[in-house]
This record gives structure tokens, sequence and C-alpha cells, in this order.
């Protein structure tokens, strides 16, 4: 059974979920310019992702970032606003009309409102969204979101690595080589479930002084405790009694 990811006590939420930020600000982009401009294909244009990269403030996808890769930013060039844009549509915040992205009568009941945004989106995106869409792997990541969240739990307590949880779910340790099976599976869990948490802003990676491929230390953020009841509090309050 997956476990209920629902707000119980107040927290900032805009400061501390880029996802539900970057909704709360697409919606409300949508209802100041009469809709979101649409490409022949239906993806966001460039207009909207520009702004889109000026304006989310989401860690690693900024307009300092991106730009030096890319000289003009399509919807593909920004990875947050795949989910944005299928959440968009999933939950019915808006429809398809006349080349636009407009808001519906209830993606206009959530501008104001980002606390109910994230009980209505993160069940959502957490349990039912596709992850794995940008792995280049056939294989799944082994395992729930029951299983993640109750051990990522007592883990992350106090902080924790890729590293140590690929060795505690998987039974994997780094080698000082390279490694197949340790790099594809190290990708894959970073997609699936650390970036998730990361881009809900359950947990925070980081990453200061760290290069592209390396890996930061993942704390739990106060939206953890704000929105989670798990099975294995009572074995976390445990282990802060330990150390």
């Amino acid at each position: 059974m997956l476990p209920v990811i629902k707000l119980h006590s107040s927290v900032d939420i805009l400061k501390l979920s880029p996802l539900v930020r970057g909704l709360s600000k697409t919606l409300g982009y949508a209802e100041e310019n009469n809709g979101i401009g649409l490409t022949k294909s239906y993806a966001l244009n460039r207009k909207f992702v520009h702004w889109a990269a000026d304006n989310f403030d989401w860690p690693e996808y900024n307009s300092s970032e991106l730009f030096i890769v890319n000289k003009v930013l399509n919807e593909q060039d920004m990875p947050p606003l795949w989910p944005i844009h299928d959440l968009l549509l999933h939950l019915k915040l808006t429809r398809r009309y006349k080349g636009t992205l407009r808001l519906t009568k209830r993606g206009q009941s959530f501008l104001a409102t980002p606390e109910s945004l994230f009980d209505l989106i993160a069940p959502a995106f957490l349990f039912q969204y596709d992850h794995d869409q940008a792995s280049r792997s056939k294989n799944r990541i082994i395992g729930n979101w029951d299983i993640f969240l109750n051990i990522i739990n007592v883990e992350a307590q106090l902080g924790c690595s890729v590293e140590q949880l690929l060795q505690v779910f998987y039974g994997l340790q780094k080698s000082d080589g390279f490694d197949l099976q340790y790099s594809s599976m190290r990708s894959d869990f970073r997609l699936d479930v650390v970036r998730p948490l990361c881009w809900l802003g359950l947990l925070e990676e980081d990453r200061k002084g760290l290069g592209f491929l390396d890996d930061g230390m993942l704390y739990k953020t106060p939206l953890w405790e704000a929105s989670l009841k798990l099975n294995t509090d009572n074995l976390k309050s445990a282990f802060q009694v330990i150390n």
C-alpha cells in the first residue's frame, strides 16, 4: 500500500518545492497572458520556455546554465517542463484551445492555493508519473515507493548519499574502476527515485563544489516531515536516540 502524501503542518511550500513553484508560476503566466502558446506539435513555445528558465528558480535548470548548451530553448531542452506540462493536462488544470494551453476553472481555483496544489499533484507525480521515460536503460528500478520512502526516511535522517542508498537497497558497492552495472543502476536510481523526490521538494541535494557527474549528500527538507507519515517513523526516532 502506498503511503499517503498530504500536508498536515504549515511550511513554505513555494520555497521548498521546485515542482509546486513551477506549476504555480505556470498557472499564473497562463492567467496573465490568456494562455501559453503551443507549437504545431503541441509543445510549449519558446517564449514561455525562456520565461520559465528565467523565473522558475529551478536548481540546475536556470537561464545561466541552460543557455551554455543551447542558443535557444525548446520544451525538450528544459526537463522540468516535461512533468509540468503533463500534470497540467492530466489533472485538467489546463486544456488545449486554438493553439494555446488555457486555464480551466479547476486550474484557476489553484492560483492562490499552493498548499492545495501540492496535495493534488504530489501523489500523481510521485506515484503515477513515468519517471523512467528519460532513462536509456531497458531495466526498471526494483522496488516501490512504499519501500523507497520508508528506508530513505531512516537513511537520510542525518544525510546520505546515492552510493549509500544503492548499497542498502541493492547491495551494490562502488568500485575503483568503471562498473557498467553500478553506473547503470546509479543513473536509473537517480532518475527514478532521487530526482522526483528532489523536484517535489522532499529531499535536497547539497551539490556545492561538485561536478556534473558527482553525487551530493541528500537531506530531508521540512516538507518531508510536513507531508509524510511513514511506518519507519518510530525507527527514525530510535536512530536519533542512538546517535
